[in-house]
């Protein structure tokens, strides 16, 4: 397989887990990364990474973890000759894309992914104080086409099911929700009833990728508008579009509206298979998105790349 012939896929929030990237530390280039990361956000990257599930779930800690685990890994496959030719990330993912694609540097990164979790996280937790112990969030439904989940919202909304959004279109098998606490009971009898296999409550602390989180953008904004956007060096993909990124500017205006927009990941992967790759890796923590390509039905084959073990078996089982 052509190390620089493949794309790099960087998962979002909810993959995360306790210890992720640790057994990445025996690379210089690694270390170095860590040190950059915990100059800027403040605090020890390597505790961070370390923390237990419940706070690792929090937006505030989760991004600015998952941040670091991709871009460790991002780093180890770069000593082991790797080099991608095309990239695109998963909600959050899509800031470590940036990253190797060259639209912005590592040190701006944690910048903006600090003020990001930060400002998601404000918005949740505004969310759950209006709504007592009664928490916001997102769920996955499994067993019915995108399609139909959004047709259906679309019905129950006109009916008066209100706070229920299409999140992240995953796969030809699986849409995330976002909604408020009362939205997402209901809709999970609704969807079952419907014919779903499963309706899924994600470990993530919002309801992500939907309006109901609009504060976090204007909150967001300033931070962003002081980072400069470069132009791309590879191609990479946007979340809001499923199309390819053409310039830095572009990058930065989508930046802000992936917030509140639905992941378009179906899309996203089509135009990945299409740009001429070999294979796909995932580059993070988990094997999520090895499940969603694989249900993309593409060819095309995708490796884990998350941790020190998985990167040596890179091609073996092609």
């Amino acid at each position: 397989m052509d190390k620089k012939n493949v794309a790099y896929l960087f998962p979002g929030q909810g993959a995360q887990y306790s210890g992720m990237a640790m057994d990445l530390l025996a690379s210089n280039a690694v270390k170095s990364l860590f040190d950059t990361a915990s100059q800027i956000l403040g605090k020890d990257v390597k505790e961070l990474l370390q923390s237990d599930a419940d706070t690792l779930k929090r937006t505030d800690v989760s991004q600015p973890a998952m941040t670091a685990a991709s871009l460790a890994a991002v780093a180890f496959l770069g000593e082991q000759g790797f080099s991608p030719a095309a990239c695109a990330g998963f909600s959050l993912g899509e800031y470590s894309a940036l990253v190797c694609a060259g639209i912005i540097d590592t040190a701006d990164c944690f910048r903006l992914i600090k003020a990001r979790g930060e400002a998601m996280q404000k918005a949740s937790d505004s969310l759950r104080s209006a709504g007592g112990d009664s928490a916001p969030g997102m769920a996955a439904v499994v067993g019915l086409a995108p399609e139909q989940v959004e047709e259906l919202i679309a019905k129950w909304s006109a009916e008066g099911l209100k706070d229920l959004y299409a999140a992240n279109i995953n796969s030809p098998k699986q849409l995330v929700v976002s909604g408020t606490f009362s939205a997402l009971n209901e809709a999970e009898t609704r969807f079952k009833t419907a014919g779903a296999k499963r309706v899924i409550r994600l470990q993530v602390a919002g309801p992500f990728h939907s309006p109901l989180i609009a504060s976090a953008v204007e909150d967001f904004r300033p931070v962003l508008e002081s980072v400069t956007f470069h132009d791309p060096s590879i191609a990479i993909f946007s979340n809001v579009t499923g199309k390819k990124i053409s310039s830095g500017e572009e990058a930065k205006k989508l930046a802000l509206a992936q917030i509140t927009s639905p992941v378009r990941w179906v899309d996203e992967e089509a135009a990945v298979a299409d740009c001429g790759i070999e294979a796909c890796l995932e580059v993070g923590p988990g094997k999520v998105l090895q499940g969603l390509w694989k249900d993309s039905g593409s060819e095309i084959p995708v490796f884990a790349a998350g941790t020190a073990e998985d990167i040596p078996k890179i091609g073996n089982n092609q």
